[in-house]
């Protein structure tokens, strides 16, 4: 009996000890990869279409009894959805592959059918400033990558990467949302997270299926809400820059408790499917870095109607045509890029 309670006690030890350990570790280093809170719209087409052919089969043999075999020659010649599926995702990615080919690139731009993109330098309050300007012919070409292909604290990827595992053409990093345990996350028509922010007072944009902007707040609308109304691309950081043409920060402007002057990332859309993504240096003897008013103003100068600030300093970070193009840094001694949670990108 003595035997049993010790082997009982030694068991519960170790399962605390074991409890304890999994605690402090994941506080500091191990990723943990989360679910989604809500489906995309294309798994529920799936399976919305998956039950209508399986309503049709039930139809069709309920309706011929009398005449079988024809029912299954019929039913022989037509395809199933899985092989639909794939005929039409090959079909497209061949066209990809042909239009992607008949490209024109350069150094600082690329143009085909459906995306041009035109990339310049400017230099203005001592600071390196790269600006991507973006026309699309679709606003599903305008995309959100996760570090790793998954949702979850301390999953992290460098931006280069993470454009290069999704064939990016143009890619800044995004809001980093793993630096946050709450606030909404909506990547690519997925509910992440449906939690209202901790800093509730700074809004987020949302970018919509048809590609339009508008700057929202947590506490006035719900995620589901969103989704709803054809969000599917959420960005929660701020502040928003510019709203209906007009700047929205003023010259003591900062990010809680952050320097005024950082390498910055900020997007912005000019009109329809027409858009402005902005990469400063930061930090060094080079570049002193951008305030976010100073940023706005660049941003106003271009027509910019909806701009909106993204994850600063370290992680600033513009790829383009397989190239890293600003000098990323988190300190200024050395220039190497910081690992985020997600992207911003332009591609197929």
């Amino acid at each position: 009996m003595r035997h049993k309670k010790l082997l009982t006690g030694l068991a519960a030890t170790a399962v605390i000890i074991g409890l304890n350990s999994y605690t402090l570790l994941k506080t500091f280093v191990i990723p943990e990869v989360q679910t989604t809170v809500v489906s995309t719209t294309t798994e529920n087409v799936a399976i919305a279409a998956e039950l209508a052919a399986e309503s049709t089969d039930s139809a069709s043999t309920a309706s011929t009894s009398s005449g079988s075999e024809q029912t299954e020659t019929a039913s022989s010649e037509v395809a199933s959805p899985e092989s639909a599926s794939e005929t039409v995702q090959t079909q497209s990615e061949t066209e990809t592959s042909l239009t992607q080919s008949a490209a024109q690139v350069s150094e600082t731009s690329y143009s085909d059918e459906n995306i041009q993109i035109t990339l310049s330098t400017i230099r203005e309050y001592n600071t390196n400033i790269y600006i991507a300007e973006v026309t699309l012919s679709d606003a599903s070409l305008l995309k959100t990558a996760l570090a790793r292909s998954a949702f979850g604290t301390n999953v992290t990827e460098t931006t280069s990467s993470m454009a290069e595992s999704n064939n990016a053409i143009l890619a800044i990093n995004g809001d980093y949302y793993g630096a946050d345990r709450s606030g909404y996350v909506i990547k690519n028509g997925v509910i992440y997270r449906n939690t209202v922010r901790s800093d509730s007072q700074y809004p987020d944009l949302a970018v919509y299926a048809d590609g339009s902007f508008k700057i929202i707040y947590e506490t006035d609308i719900t995620a589901e809400e969103l989704l709803a109304e054809g969000v599917v691309n959420l960005f929660a950081f701020g502040p928003s820059l510019i709203e209906n043409g007009e700047v929205s920060v003023d010259e003591n402007t900062e990010v809680k408790k952050a320097m005024n002057k950082n390498p910055r990332t900020a997007i912005g859309i000019i009109d329809d499917l027409h858009y402005i993504l902005v990469v400063s240096d930061g930090r060094t003897s080079e570049s002193e870095g951008l305030s976010l008013y100073e940023l706005a103003n660049i941003m106003k100068t271009y027509g910019v109607t909806t701009a909106y600030n993204l994850d600063g300093g370290g992680s600033s970070t513009m790829y383009f045509n397989g190239t890293v193009v600003n000098n990323p840094t988190t300190n200024g001694r050395r220039i190497s890029e910081r690992e985020v949670s997600d992207i911003v990108y332009i591609g197929y």
